[in-house]
């Protein structure tokens, strides 16, 4: 096997080990921030619906508190003016999602499904338990879902949420009796779930990836080209005509013309010893013939 051949093979070794290691540490340092990014979006939309709800509580609730007593608006009840304000974003943003899904809740809307009261259970089973992050397959694609337990801290809210007779009429008329009483102090009813897909940014995390490893592949072809040219040009042509040159001396001769190498590395000392081994080899041959 010729030296370029072993070298390009030795080299390509090297490329291919060191290409996986990077595809792999890239890929997973991409993925982790594309991640990352989609999490900050989902504590964004959560912040935004808290934010909704204590604005709602502090004053939309005391301006709409005489007319409750005659008839229920829902535009006074916070958990329904976080969700309406973002089912606002979901009309350009369809992917996202905001939902206060509840175990037992007075708004059918916010019934949980399977996952959600999987959600809600872990909350119930964990009190210390202060958010759930998770990855669900959504209708549109992969989603990252957020999550924060709803506590009943305020007795206030207990005021539509113990009995149908101590509940104020306009909500019973509105959303009847069967659903959403027998709520507790301290008791976790349900939880706040943000959802943002992850196709966009992974897709991108993906594409960077593709960018960078064909990066990676193109760096390599060029510098292997430009190492197997230096490494003809400066080592195997010398010392491939000095192949030429021994060969010829040892098949008698003794004329074949020296070979000469510009520089001080190794292969011009080597061809400058093999120059005065001709030489020398050609004078003690004259000096036998004279004898």
């Amino acid at each position: 096997m010729k030296l370029i051949v072993k070298f390009n093979l030795v080299f390509l070794l090297i490329f291919a080990l060191g290409l996986t290691i990077a595809a792999w540490v890239s890929r997973d340092l991409l993925e982790r921030n594309a991640r990352d990014e989609v999490l900050q979006n989902a504590r964004f939309m959560m912040e935004s619906a808290l934010a909704s709800r204590t604005y709602t509580s502090t004053q939309v609730g005391p301006l709409l508190a005489t007319q409750m007593k005659y008839e229920f608006r829902p535009q006074s009840v916070p958990a329904y003016a976080a969700t309406e304000q973002l089912n606002d974003v979901r009309k350009k943003f369809a992917d996202y999602s905001y939902k206060e899904a509840t175990l037992n809740p007075t708004n059918p809307r916010d019934r949980t499904v399977d996952w959600e009261a999987d959600v809600v259970n872990a909350f119930r089973n964990d009190l210390k338990l202060p958010e759930i992050i998770g990855e669900r397959d959504a209708p549109l694609g992969r989603a990252l879902y957020l999550a924060r337990p709803i506590k009943i801290t305020d007795p206030g809210c207990l005021s539509c949420h113990t009995t149908p007779e101590a509940t104020p009429v306009s909500v019973v008329k509105r959303y009847g009796p069967n659903g959403g009483y027998g709520w507790k102090m301290n008791e976790i009813i349900g939880a706040q779930i943000v959802s943002v897909p992850m196709a966009v940014p992974m897709s991108m995390a993906n594409q960077a990836h593709r960018t960078m490893i064909g990066s990676l592949v193109a760096v390599f072809v060029l510098l292997m080209v430009l190492l197997n040219v230096l490494l003809w040009f400066t080592f195997l042509r010398p010392v491939r005509r000095l192949s030429r040159m021994a060969d010829a001396v040892s098949m008698g001769n003794l004329d074949v013309e020296e070979v000469r190498v510009r520089g001080s590395d190794e292969v011009a000392a080597l061809a400058g010893s093999f120059n005065r081994m001709r030489i020398s080899l050609v004078k003690a041959l004259k000096m036998l013939e004279e004898e």
